[in-house]
């Protein structure tokens, strides 16, 4: 989501996706942010890696709370870097997590790994497109996948399909959960069509948003979080805890998120 621009005052290199900066949050003593052409794209707290500071990586966080026992360790492949923000809660919130973060800007990863220090664990960093890493990566390797990949301020197509989704829940243990971050604008037609996708090859699919979002008044963030197995996500949790969230968002699932998604078709590849 495109949030206030910022003078880019801080550390500033030229990377493949535009000019990076990171500057200190003049608000919170620890807080650095990523910008990308002026524009916020990660927030880290240097000395409380569960400090999360944009609503929709709570959001994402929530799932990861509320599905997996608390304090174990998982197997997490992050697509999309960033400041590195959800593998430094994963470390701090499951130490032994075993994690692989795939990112193919590697001249914002060498700012962030240069700049900031560098999540408990050492995971294990790929410089790659993400579909490719994927479609590589072995059967049932992961307990959670976590989509945050943009493009020029969008989604990429190829990651945004269904092929792409069967090959995510391909790599995904049998309770493996995966978490995409997306961006809209009333009247949501993308977060609808990637539902309807979501729902094509998953058994369990739930939305969470701001409320004002869900209802169509304003664009901004959306969280999807689908599973293999029906049932699997515990969505009574997750609507609790985002209700409570500073932001407060909606979760929709079952009726609600079918009555959401009506009429949108799932997106495939194109024919080759």
């Amino acid at each position: 989501m495109r949030r206030p621009e910022r003078e880019p005052t801080g550390l500033a290199v030229r990377v493949d996706s535009g000019l990076a900066a990171l500057v200190p949050d003049p608000a919170r003593p620890g807080g650095r942010i990523l910008l990308l052409d002026g524009v916020e794209q990660s927030y880290v707290d240097v000395t409380d890696p569960t400090y999360l500071h944009f609503d929709y990586v709570r959001r994402m966080a929530s799932v990861i709370d509320t599905a997996t026992p608390a304090g174990a360790p998982l197997r997490a492949l992050h697509l999309g870097a960033g400041g590195l923000t959800l593998p430094r809660f994963v470390a701090a919130t499951r130490p032994g997590s075993t994690q692989r973060v795939v990112d193919r800007d590697a001249e914002l990863v060498e700012l962030v790994r240069r700049a900031l220090p560098a999540p408990a664990g050492d995971p294990t960093i790929v410089i790659a497109d993400a579909r490719a890493a994927v479609e590589s990566a072995s059967d049932a390797g992961f307990d959670l996948v976590l989509g945050d990949v943009y493009r020029a301020a969008r989604m990429p197509g190829h990651v945004a399909t269904a092929q792409f989704a069967a090959q995510v829940a391909r790599v995904l243990r049998p309770d493996g959960l995966f978490v995409v971050n997306l961006t809209d604008l009333p009247p949501l037609a993308f977060s609808r069509t990637q539902v309807a996708t979501l729902r094509h090859v998953f058994a369990d699919v739930c939305l969470i948003a701001d409320r004002r979002m869900v209802r169509g008044r304003q664009h901004g963030n959306v969280v999807l979080a689908a599973a293999r197995r029906a049932g699997r996500l515990p969505v009574d949790r997750l609507a609790a805890r985002a209700a409570r969230d500073p932001v407060p968002g909606r979760v929709l699932h079952g009726a609600d998120l079918a009555a959401f998604a009506a009429g949108a078709r799932p997106s495939f590849d194109p024919p080759a």
